[in-house]
């Protein structure tokens, strides 16, 4: 890959988890979830080899059945409360559907399968990317919403994906 693609891909993607990190409102941090999303595409894709267009492709739904996942519980929760405030979390259907995305996300143990394929598929400097910095942004989310999620479900899930 070109060094000037490369760079900025990886700012795209620092600027992705940035915008996640420091937002308060729903929609922005969905865009940078997606922004970090459709900057990594290219970056596991770049051994052109079927493999890793096998495990591009499967990045792609899967955090994109999340960010919908998201999207769709911030909605419900904004229906409800009409904040899109990501502190005032208050709607017990959003609290599922949140946990369930963020889990699909983080690649915890419900909906894990599609991340052993993916680094499979992927380099090993993308694989070091995909396992640490893409997992910031939802971190920080459940950091943000911890009050109002499920410590039980999150540690159930902690425990069962060590």
């Amino acid at each position: 890959m070109n060094p000037t693609i490369s760079m900025v891909m990886l700012l795209s993607l620092a600027t992705g988890t940035i915008i996640t990190m420091t937002s308060y409102h729903w929609l922005l941090a969905w865009v940078g979830l997606e922004i970090n999303t459709l900057s990594i595409i290219p970056i596991i894709s770049t051994t052109h080899h079927p493999r890793s267009t096998e495990a591009a492709t499967k990045y792609f739904l899967t955090q994109a059945a999340a960010s919908a996942l998201i999207l769709f519980s911030s909605m419900v929760n904004a229906w409800e409360t009409g904040t899109w405030d990501i502190t005032q979390l208050s709607s017990m259907p959003s609290h599922v559907l949140l946990t369930a995305a963020l889990a699909m996300k983080l690649g915890l143990v419900p909906m894990h399968f599609w991340l052993p394929e993916v680094l499979q598929g992927s380099t090993l400097m993308t694989a070091l990317i995909i396992t640490t910095w893409q997992k910031l942004g939802p971190m920080t989310l459940i950091y943000l919403t911890i009050n109002s999620l499920s410590t039980t479900i999150l540690l159930l899930m902690g425990l069962t994906s060590t």
